[in-house]
Parts: structure tokens; C-alpha cells; sequence
């Protein structure tokens, strides 16, 4: 039973939206922030990246930075970059890329589904990365970004997706990136009504990029609930914003890792060491990408090998020892590198299947890196049987692309 609700955003007129748009907050640091944010004061960096309006190397967590992300949406809304639509909808999010186009729909979703358990997590959080969003939301009063949802694919719900879509979107872009943003409103009362009642059946919603932003919200969302004597449980805080899609339109790119030296062996004892537990072929100079489950690309001295796990390494009916993160962190990264904690250790990098196997290579060659480790790419069921199971991911495991792109709706919790 997942709980959604519409909600009155805040959203950019249509003549200031691409400048208003951003990247997440995540996915880049303050300097970069800076730079694509330079000669824009309308761009969503000046409220999700506040440190950008002080000097280079200011802390990002002093409460000044806090103090100025609030002073910064209060100054998006009184000059009229974010105006709240007037009536309670529900919208559709749509992106392309290379020729494909998944749709969401942009809800409000429920504090207590996410404290207990329908909103389902598949990563740890990190309680400073949490604290760092807390305060955010908090300071604000607001959700500035959307958490990005998957939840099992629904007949009625994309029949009603694909009639709104035939209309003119609200906004419709195409981002630096290259990638195409597409958004459509629905006010539509008999519309709401039934996307309301149809995810009133879907039996839970999952976390497909976002943990930490969904944890702050959520909690943030608890916290005032428990410090408001009056508490109702219909208040705008009881919810937090989402962007739902369906599972079958979602697909998950590989998320390779680069390790800056081989503990101590050669490049012979290395290959060697593999090889009593994978069939090694090498491959040649030419880039060779994992073509199935259990099939690795190795980058070591300008050859790239084909890692193929041998039977018994694997446990197939485990949601967790089936992973090929799980295969190549016990057997490579540990037994042979050295690397025990992927997420402190600081002799492994990790790189986002969209910059290419070219960046593994270009990694290697330069020196930085000593061996390079392509995965063959997680699939959307594995994700939801490890939610589902109530286990947890390895870390670093899935990259959704396309983000989000933030700064075309904000869910204000008043």
C-alpha cells in the first residue's frame, strides 16, 4: 500500500527554467558547482550548493552556507523564479536519452511508508551525509530536490501517463548534457483521484538514487511531527517529494572500479592468482566490456583480459552472492588487492559506466591507476529482490542515468 498525494510546487516560469535547472548536489563539488553556476544567479546551485556564494574554500557545512540556501530560495520566490502553482496536481517528469525516453510522476510520498518500510532501501546511509540534508530541508522548510523511485510497472497508471503525455508539456529542454527534460502538469481532479487510488494498491515503492535525500526528508518529516503538539497527520511535512517510475522503463549502467596499485604482486602473479578462480582469456589492446552475469573486463599494462567466474565461486540463489560486486570484492578486491572496506579504503576509485570503459583505460595508461575492473551491469530485479529480502547492496553497485535534473518543481512543507 504505497501513500502518494498531490502537492502545490514551486516551479520555475517557463522562460527562466533551463537556467534555473541544475545536476544534482551530489553529483559534482563545489568548484564545479561554481563554475556552471558563474554569471547565472538563477541557477539552483545558489540554493543546493550555497557554499558557491563565498569564497573558494569556505567550508560547506559552516552554518552561514546553511543559512544562505534559505536566504537564497526566500529570494527565488520573492523575485518570482519559483512560483507556487495554485491547486494541488500530481506531474509528469519525463527524460530522454540516446533515443530513449522513461516517464515518472512527480508525488508526494509518505513519511510513515518510508519509517516503516513500503519505501525500500537496497544501500546503507552515512549518518553525516544524512545530518548534511537534515539541515538543508530543515533550513529551507522545503524539499528543494526530488528522491528518484522506482515501483512495479502498472497497466493503468501508463495508460493515464500516456494520454497526459500526448498534450504539450509544460517545459520540455534539452540540458547540456544532452539529455531531453520533459514535464507536464496534472490538475485533472478525477485524474489525481485515481492515480491516488490505483498506488493505494501498489505494494511498495523503492529507493532507486537518493538514500540520503530520502532518509533527511523523512526524518526531518518525523522530527516535526514529534515537535508539533497539535499534530494532525495530514500536515505537508507527513510527505516529501518523489519522482516514481516505472521498474520497466528503468535500466541500471555498470559502475567500474579503478585500484591504484596490486598489492605487492606482479602483473604475472596476479593473473595467476585469478585464474583459480576465473577463465582468463586475454583480449588484446582493443577495449573488451563484460557480456553477461558473472563475466568481468580487466585493464592491467595496456591488455585487457575476460574474467569469467568459475562455477562454486558464486552462490546464485543468495540475492547477495549472486551480485558480480559481491563476486569481485570478495575474490579480487580482498583476497587479492587487499581491499577490505570499499568505502574508506583510498587505494580504489570508482567510475560511472557513462564515462565510458575509454575513462578505465585513460586511468591505467596515465599512471593514477594501476588495474582497472569493469562489472557486467546490475539488473532492476536484482534491485528489487535484495530490497524486497530487506538486504543491502555492496557499496558503490548501481548508476542510474539520467539524473534528475533539480530546479523544475520544489515541495515547500508548509
Amino acid at each position: 500500500m504505497a501513500i502518494i498525494k498531490p502537492f502545490r510546487g514551486f516551479r520555475p516560469p517557463q522562460n527562466v527554467v533551463e537556467k534555473v535547472a541544475s545536476r544534482p548536489y551530489d553529483v559534482l563539488n563545489s568548484a564545479e558547482a561554481r563554475a556552471e553556476a558563474d554569471g547565472n544567479e538563477y541557477s539552483l546551485y545558489h540554493i543546493i550548493k550555497p557554499e558557491i556564494d563565498f569564497e573558494p574554500g569556505f567550508d560547506e557545512h559552516n552554518e552561514k552556507v546553511y543559512e544562505k540556501a534559505a536566504e537564497n530560495f526566500a529570494k527565488f520566490k520573492k523575485n518570482g523564479w519559483l512560483l507556487q502553482d495554485a491547486t494541488e496536481n500530481y506531474y509528469v517528469y519525463a527524460q530522454t536519452m540516446n533515443g530513449r525516453t522513461q516517464y515518472g510522476l512527480v508525488v508526494c510520498a509518505s513519511v510513515d511508508d518510508y519509517m516503516e518500510g513500503r519505501i525500500k532501501k537496497h544501500e546503507l546511509t552515512r549518518r553525516d551525509k544524512e545530518e548534511d540534508r537534515m539541515k538543508h530541508v530543515r533550513v529551507n522548510n522545503a524539499n528543494i530536490e526530488p528522491v528518484f523511485f522506482a515501483y512495479p510497472h502498472n497497466n493503468r497508471i501508463d495508460a493515464i501517463v500516456t494520454e497526459i503525455v500526448k498534450g504539450v508539456p509544460e517545459y520540455d529542454f534539452i540540458a547540456p548534457d544532452g539529455f531531453g527534460h520533459h514535464f507536464w502538469i496534472i490538475d485533472n481532479p478525477e485524474t489525481i483521484k485515481k492515480i491516488t487510488e490505483i498506488f493505494a494498491h501498489i505494494p511498495a515503492l523503492y529507493i532507486a538514487d537518493g538514500h540520503h535525500r530520502s532518509a533527511a526528508a523523512a526524518l526531518v518529516g518525523d522530527e516535526k511531527r514529534r515537535l508539533n503538539p497539535n499534530h494532525q497527520g495530514d500536515e505537508e511535512y507527513n510527505y516529501f517529494m518523489a519522482v516514481c517510475f516505472p521498474d520497466n522503463q528503468l535500466s541500471i549502467i555498470d559502475y567500474n572500479r579503478v585500484v591504484k596499485d596490486l598489492n605487492g604482486l606482479t602483473d604475472d602473479e596476479l593473473l595467476e592468482k585469478l585464474s583459480e578462480n576465473f577463465d582468463i582469456e586475454p583480449k588484446g589492446q582493443e577495449i573488451y566490456r563484460p557480456n553477461k552475469l558473472h563475466n568481468f573486463s580487466l585493464y592491467l599494462s595496456g591488455i585487457w583480459y575476460s574474467l569469467t567466474a568459475k562455477a562454486g565461486t558464486f552462490d546464485d540463489n543468495d540475492p547477495i552472492g549472486v551480485l558480480d560486486v559481491t563476486i569481485s570484492s570478495n575474490l579480487i578486491l580482498d583476497e587479492l588487492l587487499g581491499i577490505k572496506d570499499l568505502r574508506s579504503d583510498k587505494r580504489i576509485d570508482f567510475v560511472g559506466g557513462i564515462r565510458g570503459l575509454g575513462e578505465l583505460k585513460k586511468r591505467v595508461d596515465s599512471g593514477e591507476m594501476k588495474v582497472a575492473l569493469a562489472l557486467y551491469p546490475v539488473s532492476m530485479k536484482q534491485l528489487i529482490d535484495i530490497a524486497d529480502t530487506g538486504n543491502i547492496m555492496p557499496p558503490k553497485t548501481t548508476w542510474f542515468e539520467p539524473k534528475l535534473r533539480s530546479g523544475l518543481i520544489v515541495h515547500e512543507l508548509i
